[in-house]
Formats: C-alpha cells, sequence, structure tokens
C-alpha cells in the first residue's frame, strides 16, 4: 500500500467510515512482480477473484493482462461483465450441482472437476466432446491455517491422487478428454518446495493422459503481514518450476503451459479497511479501543487468527501504548490483543491493513450493521466503486406478510 496517512484520513472524511480502500498502483505492481519472475510466455497467470470480486478491481485486473479463476457461476458473470472472455476463464467449483457445471460447459469456460461423481457424470453425457482438467488432492499438508490448508488428506477439495486408478478407468469408459490438471495445497505458503512437489506429484499424472495441455498449481504465495514477515520468494520459485519443467520436458516431450491462480497475493496489500475509534475503555485488565466495524466488516481474525496491522492514521507519532482492539458486535470480535499502536483518542481513524483480500468480500450484516463503502484510488484519484449500505438494503429482499389477514 502506497497512500499516505494524510490520503487515507481524508477518503475517510470524504466518504465516511468504515471504508475499504484499494490502491490500484499496488496491485499493478504485484502483477508486475510475477510476470517479471517468471518471464515465460508459457506461465499464465489467472486472478482468484473470490479474494475480492468488486467488478472495478477485476477490469483493472483484465486490463493488466491476467486470466480469471472462478469457484461459482455468479463469479463466472461478474467476469465476463468485467470485460474477460470466456477462453480467459477457469471455472474451479466445489461441492456444486451438475448443472452449474453444465452452465460453465454452455458458456465455453475451462472446467477444472474436483471429484469422482461429477466427473463420470460429465463423461457419460459429453464423452470426448469437451476437454477437462482435473483437480488433484496431493495429501500435502500446506498453508499458514489450518482453515486454509487445502491439499490434505481430510480436505473436502479435489480427487485424492490414491484414485488415480478410478479416474483412468471413467477416462477410458467415457472417452473423456483431460487437458489439465490442477492442485492446489493452500495459502500462506512460504516453502517454494511445496510448489516442486505438487509440481512432481503432477507430472507423474501427467504420464497418464496424452492430451495434457497445462498445469496448473493454484497459488498460495505468503505475503507480507508484519514489517519483519516472510514473503515467498518468486525468483527462487520461479527458478526452480523452470528447472523441473525442462527436465520433464526433456525425458517426456510434452510441452506444457504452467498456470497460477494468483488472489492474495495481488490484492492484500492493496487494501486497508479504515475504521474510527468510538470508546477507549480501561478496565482492571486492559485498554480496550472500541471501533465502529466488526468481524461482519473484517472476519479474518476471528475465523483465521489472522494478524493484520494497525495504525492509528490520526496521528501516526504519538506514544505507543498497548491496546486491544475490538469491534461493535455483540460477540466476542476481537481484531487484536495486546497490540502497540501510537496513542488512540476517541475519534481518531484506526487503519487495519493487508486488508484487500477476504475482507469486504466475507463481510456480512450481521448484527443488521451495514457494509462499507469500497474506494478504489486510481491513478492518484480517489473513486467510489461501491456505495455503503442504507437501512433500505435490509429490507429489500424481505417481504412483510400481513398476519392479520391469516387465520
Amino acid at each position: 500500500m502506497s497512500l499516505t496517512n494524510k490520503q487515507l484520513v481524508q477518503i475517510a472524511n470524504d466518504f465516511g467510515s468504515p471504508v475499504y480502500i484499494y490502491d490500484a498502483d499496488t496491485i499493478d505492481k504485484q502483477y508486475a512482480k510475477l510476470v517479471k519472475a517468471f518471464n515465460s510466455e508459457k506461465v499464465k497467470f489467472f486472478y482468484a477473484c473470490k479474494a475480492l470480486s468488486n467488478i472495478n478491481i477485476l477490469k483493472l485486473i483484465n486490463k493488466l493482462g491476467a486470466g480469471l479463476d472462478c469457484v461459482s457461476i455468479n463469479e463466472v458473470k461478474l467476469g465476463l461483465h468485467a470485460g474477460f472472455t470466456q477462453s480467459r476463464i477457469i471455472f474451479t467449483p466445489n461441492c456444486v450441482d451438475f448443472s452449474e457445471i453444465e452452465e460453465a460447459k454452455d458458456l465455453g469456460l475451462q472446467l477444472n472437476i474436483d471429484n469422482i461423481s461429477i466427473l463420470e457424470q460429465f463423461g457419460n453425457k459429453y464423452g470426448a466432446s469437451y476437454p477437462v482438467c482435473i483437480r488433484i488432492n496431493p495429501h500435502i499438508m500446506a498453508g499458514g491455517n489450518t482453515k486454509i490448508s487445502t491439499g490434505h488428506v481430510d480436505s473436502k477439495f479435489g480427487i485424492s491422487i490414491h484414485q488415480l486408478r478410478y479416474i483412468e478407468r471413467v477416462v477410458s469408459t467415457t472417452g473423456l478428454k483431460i487437458n489439465g490438471l490442477h492442485m492446489h495445497t493452500g495459502s500462506e505458503i512460504k516453502d517454494p518446495d511445496i510448489f516442486i512437489r505438487s509440481l512432481e506429484i503432477l507430472f507423474e499424472v501427467a504420464r497418464h493422459f496424452p492430451d495434457i495441455k497445462f498445469i496448473d498449481l493454484g497459488s498460495g504465495f505468503k505475503v507480507a503481514y508484519k514489517e519483519d514477515d516472510y514473503e515467498v520468494d518468486l525468483n527462487e520459485l520461479a527458478n526452480k518450476v523452470k528447472d523441473t519443467f525442462a527436465k520433464y520436458e526433456a525425458e517426456v516431450r510434452q510441452d506444457l503451459e504452467i498456470w497460477f491462480e494468483p488472489g492474495k497475493f495481488l490484492v492484500s496489500d492493496a487494501g486497508v479497511l479504515v475504521v474510527k475509534a468510538n470508546v477507549v475503555k480501561q478496565t482492571t485488565a486492559t485498554t480496550f479501543v472500541g471501533v465502529n466495524s466488526g468481524f461482519n466488516h473484517l472476519i479474518r481474525p476471528m475465523f483465521y487468527e489472522a494478524y493484520h496491522k494497525i495504525t492509528n492514521i490520526s496521528a501516526p507519532d504519538g506514544v505507543e501504548r498497548i491496546y486491544t482492539v475490538v469491534g461493535n458486535l455483540c460477540e466476542t470480535d476481537t481484531f487484536a490483543w495486546d497490540r502497540k499502536i501510537n496513542e488512540v483518542h476517541e475519534g481518531d481513524y484506526l487503519a487495519f491493513h493487508n486488508a484487500g483480500a477476504y475482507g469486504f468480500e466475507m463481510s456480512s450484516n450481521f448484527n443488521a450493521r451495514l457494509k462499507p463503502a469500497e474506494v478504489m484510488v486510481y491513478k492518484g484519484e480517489p473513486l467510489l466503486i461501491r456505495k455503503p449500505d442504507t437501512f433500505e438494503d435490509l429490507l429489500k429482499n424481505q417481504i412483510e406478510c400481513d398476519f392479520s389477514k391469516l387465520s
């Protein structure tokens, strides 16, 4: 995030708080890092839009040249509305009805199937007429939290690597063409060797399917949440991927593309949630800062025990004190315990950093609280890209019944 405290305060004053603020320049720079590190026409990137799907963010990423990774038909429709072509969208749903798979097929998307039942249904109906990608579960535990680890033996995602023979039977029986293999082991991956282990597993599977055109390693690149935090070394990862690919292609003579699906990596650091300190409350045990937001706006600290740096952007030079920062919901609603923050006074604005990914996207109206506005700063200009909720938004899909007419 390259925006200054002064800019963030001005946006909060102009648009109200809480407010999500996204810096387009940061998204641009993060994408440029990926392109520079891998530096190959055979490497393609598909933005995992479940991280942040505001239509203006999608338009920006489309302009940068990335494709789109979608996990629902409505994400697909947002992508098409934003200008992505069908050929640049990969559809990777989980536990959906077969009708949703058919709808994606009719739209002409690259399908990624992650269970035997759907694979068999699709093969029986479409045979060799429409190639698909298969999502493999490698039984690898990786990621920063068990809730964001998706490739282990107990995960609901993907077809077990030990069911390869079953996949082959479905393919041989139905004539289904497999044009890609996919794997995503989790989020917040620090070690590039996790990707290489996944790649080697997929290469072994690829030997069984002659129509393979690409290998998709998902994403999960670690981003830094603290000043001294580790971030995945993209250059090291790119070099190891290139070396592993070169050895495989020399042996098998199979020319493949490699795909990645960065989500958090592109938008996390680009976003902040700016809130206002409602109360500073001292108890016998701690000093609380109660803000005008809660896990209905940013659920990651409560859901994933995630760390978000918190700064006092109204008074950044004050003496540091220790606070527990909490929300305004009628639940245990804690953003941070015992956090050093420049002295906070009621009315100060606080910024939650690295909030671009899975922030607004996972927000709700719990406690009948309203969702905040979203603002994108593009070439220095703050643009309102989502209005804040109003009370009428809470009622718009509810139907009031006249109980007096019921006997």
